[in-house]
This record gives structure tokens, sequence and C-alpha cells, in this order.
């Protein structure tokens, strides 16, 4: 084997810190107030860029209507005005229903397209238009934008409404197709939706901009209460406050709950420390003055060993007193819930074995659903005294209950836990008595009187209670154990 210190390396305290630590060192999460803000900002965002294309969409759809509609009153007009001769030739209309029909290219056109060619408005000389299709009877179209040139050689865009009709004829001549057309330049239209645009992204950004102050204003109102909170544990950290208050938003109250209950027991776990410390070091004193007394006498040695023996089987009892005590007190918060049975079974065995002679049937009656929600040290020593003691006096019978105790609101339900055996019972005016530090029922029994001193600290430490009753199905001594709803 290398020598220590030859061949492995010594862990330096010097360096690199832990991995877990330089992974988070660069980094820090979001305080709840910037998350909130950011996602409920980009959420802003996202709705006023919905809400603007679908009103942009809804206008541009809405124009382009309008001007359908204004573009088929345009050609119904010059339906009414389109005549033909006996011999199916066209007679112009003379009748415009817009005098930018008789300005050339004024970017209102209208066309009456036939067999033989097409027909056009004043406003038609000049600019190259598209060529039109013919259409069917009542047949209508609406295109656009179109190219066009104007009369200046500038390209241009129009839309283009087109409905198509049948002339009848007459016995002199047969029925004559023809379709009417009217175009308009698109350079209105395009003004109207950019004027749109325009207001309509300065409305939305204005109403944008107030709806994500007021959105900041709501979030520091809705945050008070954590500030508080903060606040409040900052002034416990540093000793100004025992513990939180209870003006918080019932959200809110678990937390400070917790918090509260964590703060008070590990108050009682340091002042059970000292306390434990103290009655370890009174309890002590005795012993050793009678030992210091001894060997300053100079008694005789064989009287001084069978006092030795006997101090010190006393301080070794009130050491084991005391570390079961301190063992068993302190339980922790928020602790996995425990099953009962498992332990039941485990602890009724051992005693089993020990009282075999006494021959005692152990009976359950256990909720399945029932738990211990702390150490499952302290179940132990729970039931295990209490069980213990029952085996001790009793007959030949113990039963154990074990069901669910009392419900809260977001707590962990209660326990309740009863032994019960068919010995003498304890007399009422005796509890007191059996219930102290060291005192045992019946000094013929065997047993340091300490175990039920540690059932009492347990349920006291869990706020729950302890009742010795006698047992109405055994008849010997019932001890019910009622443990309050939790954290």
């Amino acid at each position: 084997m290398p020598a220590p210190g030859a061949g492995a390396a010594t862990p330096s305290h010097t360096g690199h810190a832990p991995a877990g630590r330089d992974r988070f060192d660069g980094w820090r999460p979001r305080s709840l107030r910037a998350r909130q803000l950011l996602a409920a900002s980009l959420a802003l965002l996202a709705f006023l860029a919905l809400a603007g294309y679908a009103l942009d969409r809804a206008f541009v759809d809405t124009a382009q209507d309008n001007l359908r509609q204004r573009l088929k009153s345009y050609a119904l007009k010059y339906t009414d005005d389109v005549e033909f001769t006996r011999n199916g030739l066209l007679v112009p209309p003379y009748n415009t229903p817009d005098p930018r029909f008789d300005m050339p290219d004024s970017g209102l056109y209208a066309q009456v397209l036939l067999p033989g060619g097409p027909w056009g408005s004043n406003s038609t000389l000049g600019p190259r238009l598209p060529e039109p299709p013919m259409l069917g009877a009542l047949q209508e179209s609406f295109e656009g934008p179109l190219p066009i040139t104007r009369a200046d050689g500038t390209p241009a865009e129009v839309y283009r409404y087109g409905v198509g009709y049948v002339w009848p004829g007459t016995s002199q001549h047969a029925e004559i197709p023809y379709s009417i057309y009217v175009l308009e330049d698109a350079q209105s239209l395009t003004t109207q939706i950019r004027v749109f645009r325009g207001s309509l992204w300065v409305y939305l950004g204005g109403a944008g901009l107030i709806l994500l102050l007021l959105q900041m204003l709501v979030l520091r109102w809705s945050l008070r209460p954590l500030r508080r909170v903060i606040s409040e544990l900052t002034r416990v950290q540093r000793g100004e406050l025992s513990g939180m208050t209870e003006r918080h938003p019932r959200e809110l109250e678990p937390l400070t709950d917790s918090i509260n209950a964590f703060i008070e027991s590990e108050r009682e776990n340091l002042e059970r420390q000292r306390n434990t410390l103290a009655d370890l070091a009174h309890s002590l004193k005795t012993p050793l003055a009678v030992l210091r007394t001894q060997l300053d006498h100079q008694n005789d040695p064989t009287e001084m060993r069978e006092e030795l023996d006997v101090q010190l089987k006393r301080m070794n009892n009130l050491v084991s007193y005391q570390l079961a005590r301190a063992a068993s007190s302190g339980h922790k918060l928020f602790s996995a819930p425990v099953a009962i049975e498992p332990h039941a079974e485990e602890i009724v065995r051992g005693l089993e074995k020990v009282y075999a002679a006494k021959g005692v049937l152990c009976e359950f009656e256990i909720d399945p659903r029932a738990r211990f929600h702390g150490e499952p040290g302290d179940l132990q020593e729970l039931m295990g005294n209490l069980l213990e003691n029952a085996f001790k006096w009793a007959r030949s019978r113990v039963l154990l209950t074990v069901r669910l105790g009392a419900t809260a609101p977001q707590r962990r339900p209660g326990l309740y836990l009863a032994v019960d055996d068919d010995g003498p019972g304890i007399a009422e005016e005796d509890v007191a008595k059996v219930l102290q530090r060291g005192v045992r029922g019946d000094e013929r029994v065997q047993g340091h009187g300490i175990g039920l001193s540690i059932v009492q600290d347990l349920i006291r430490d869990y706020r729950g209670e302890l009742q010795v009753l006698r047992s109405e199905e055994l008849g010997g001594a019932r001890f019910e154990v009622t443990l309050p709803p939790g954290l």
C-alpha cells in the first residue's frame, strides 16, 4: 500500500469551485417581476400584431369591396345607356355617370367589348389598357391591380370590373354578346390603405404603450405582497421580528405558515438541545457527588465497588434517557409520509421474542391510507414504547389501532393511533404519576420508567395529544395518540 500522501492526491481547498457552482456563477434566474413583465410584453406585442394584421386585412377587403361596388354601379349605368341599331351597330352612350369618363387619361375608364371590336370612353384615349376577355351572359369579374401604361409613358395599375350581356337581336340581325368593363386607377385605393395603415399603427402603438404602463403598474401592485414577505423575512433574519405576520393573501398563507413553522421548529430544537444538556448536567451532579464522597471517605473496597456499580448504572440510565430524548425530538418539517404497518410488524416481531414466555397476541386494525408524516425513527420510538408498555402489562392480548385523523384544507391529514392491552389498567389518579420521568407503574416490573416520558415528548413535538383511558374492548389500559393535520 502506498504511504499516506505518497500516491494519493489530497483534496485542495483552493483552486476551482464546485462544478455545480460554476454553472450558475455567470447566470441568475430572472426575477418574478422581470419574468411576468417579459411574458406579458411579448403577449401584448403578439396581440397588437395580430390585431393590427386582422384590422388591416379587414380594411383592405372592405376597401376593395367598396371599389368593386362603385365600379359595378358605373357598369350598370352604362348598361342602361348602351343601345344597338336594327343592324346590330352599337350606339355609343352620351350620358356618362362621372365626368372623369370624358377626360383623357383621367384614371377612370369605360370599355364595351363587342365581337367586332371594343368601344372606349374618352378617358381611354392615351393610356394603354390591358385587353379584356369576352364574358358570358351575366358573368362578372373583378381583377386587380393590373398593370397599364399612362399617356405620358409612366407605369400604373388599375382595378377592373366587368359584366357580360347578350343583345337579343332582331329579325334582321342575330343576338350579339357584349361585355362592359369599368377600370379605375389603383392609386386612390393604395392611398386610402396607406393612410389607414399609418393611423392604425400609430393608434395601436399608443394603445400598446399605455397598456404596457398599466401592466407595469398592475404588476407592481400584484407583487407587493411578495415584496412584503421578503421584507418580513429579512427582518426575521435580522432578529427584528419573531416570525412572519398573518397579513398576507391566502395564496401566500401556505408559504408564510411553513416559514413560521420552520422558525418555531428550529427555535424549539435549539431550546430542546439546551434543556437536554442542562438536564443531563444536572442529573449527573448527584451521582458524581456520591462517587466523590465515597472516594474522599475511603470506605471499604467492597462497599465502594457496590456503590460505584449502582451510581454507574444510574448515570448510564440518565445518559441513555437524555440521548434517547434528544434523538427522538426535533422532528423535521415536510417529511415524506411513512407507512405504519411495516414498522408495526417489525416492532411486534421483536417484542414477541422478548415476551415469548407470556404468549401475548398482538392484533392490528390499521387503515392502509393512514400515514405518519415525520421521521421514521420518531414513529418507531412512539409505537415501540407504547407497544412495549402494552406487552409488559398485558395478560394475553394487545390491540394496535391506526386510522386517519382530522383533516384541514391544504394540509396533510392527521393521525389517530391507539394501543390497548388486557392488563390491570391504570387508575385515573395514577395517570399523571405514570407519565412522570423515571416513574414506573410497578417497581417489580423491569424498566427505567422513561418510555412514556419519551412518548409524551414526541407527541408534544408533533403538537399532538396523549390520553390514557380504560380500554372498553380489552379491559386494560388504552393509550390514545392524536396528531393534528400538518403542513
